[in-house]
């Protein structure tokens, strides 16, 4: 049999490759491990983004070790997908042979990142310490370009949701944030329902699973419901989403309000979106059309859509979307719609942070087919 060349095996029409990008973890925490977990993943070839450091304060013990195993073992998304060895001399995990400094700090100004062979990098904040320009740009210091939060921003800090607005930022803009979880889950559906029926007004209400910033067991805590124990009471709190529509969204006007209560589960979490729309439809046509967005538009890759009847919030875990339209649970009534978006909390989120990172990096990972221009 002739078979005739192809432009894989000739060479021809080959991808241009470009040098990594370094980049920098400030905090090792849920997202901290699970977006190290990415980095990792997409590092095989050598090229896009390269994990160089994580910068931590100094615990007790052996730190270093135990920061490792957490890497390797999650209660949730499970095992880490490799090899994970400790160079305690050097301060240094291993990882699928990538080698990532770890950098014991209290304060950011007080790192020279150049000093490990680190430059241009981008710096992902995953402690939501500081959250507006004057504090987060205390991270650019030398080998720093880029600073990335993964909290909602404050001020003028650009908050940013992939598929929606990332091609708004600009190319010197050095401090920007990937706004909330929560924010990520609504925004992408929002926009879809705005651009095809218009939204006069809208509320959303998440029922979202706990965090570490809530108490295992009752104790003191700063927030007036948060020290109830998270394990055992559903809690009302408060949540920024509705409010960062706006920046995240400008051009849509309709008030958006917010609710959330956490629940009793680990991770996976539900946001009803519920909407007035400018004009009446049926509930096959908007699943019609949230199905064919899923499928085939700019927002692919932050909505999904499931139909399946029975399914639950654990049937998400691992999802890198943003959000997960629930097509059995979805309600329309003439220019009523309620629409149920699961999301992982956890690492759909990473997985939009890391579209981020690759955006304003000038990284970016070839997807086929190529997305229309």
């Amino acid at each position: 049999i002739l078979l005739s060349p192809v432009a894989g095996a000739t060479g021809d029409n080959k991808i241009e490759r470009r040098a990594s990008r370094d980049v920098v973890l400030y905090g090792f925490g849920r997202i901290g491990r699970l977006i190290a977990r990415l980095l990792i993943e997409k590092a095989g070839s050598g090229n896009g983004l390269r994990l160089r450091a994580i910068v931590v304060r100094r615990g007790s013990g052996q730190d270093i070790v135990k920061r490792a195993s957490l890497l390797r073992r999650d209660s949730i998304h499970g095992q880490f997908q490799g090899t994970i060895t400790v160079d305690e001399a050097n301060n240094k995990i291993i990882a699928n042979g990538n080698e990532i400094q770890m950098i014991y700090s209290d304060d950011p100004r007080e790192v020279d990142y150049t000093a490990y062979g680190i430059k241009d990098a981008i710096l992902i904040d995953n402690t939501g310490r500081w959250r507006d320009r004057e504090g987060l740009s205390n991270h650019l210091r030398p080998g720093i370009a880029k600073v990335v939060l993964t909290a909602p921003g404050k001020g003028d800090v650009p908050n940013i949701v992939h598929g929606v607005n990332h091609d708004t930022v600009k190319p010197d803009e050095r401090i920007l944030s990937c706004a909330s979880c929560t924010t990520n889950a609504i925004v992408p559906p929002l926009k879809a329902m705005a651009d095809e029926y218009g939204v006069l007004r809208g509320h959303v209400e998440t029922v979202h699973s706990y965090t570490n910033d809530q108490n295992l067991l009752d104790n003191y805590h700063g927030s007036d419901r948060r020290g109830r124990s998270a394990a055992l009471n559903m809690v009302i709190t408060e949540t920024g989403a509705a409010s960062a529509v706006a920046k995240a969204l400008p051009e849509l006007k309709a008030p958006i309000t917010g609710s959330s209560i956490r629940v009793p589960v680990p991770d996976v979490s539900i946001a009803i979106l519920s909407l007035r729309l400018e004009r009446e439809t049926t509930r096959e046509e908007v699943l019609d059309y949230l199905r064919n967005v899923s499928l085939a538009s700019p927002l692919k890759r932050q909505i999904d859509f499931i139909s399946a009847p029975d399914a639950v919030s654990s049937d998400f875990i691992g999802s890198r979307h943003a959000s997960i339209v629930d097509a059995g649970a979805t309600k329309v009534d003439g220019d009523n719609a309620i629409l149920y978006l699961w999301y992982d909390n956890e690492f759909g989120y990473s997985c939009q942070v890391i579209r981020v990172v690759q955006h304003v990096s000038g990284v970016e990972y070839p997807t086929f087919p190529a997305p229309a221009v």
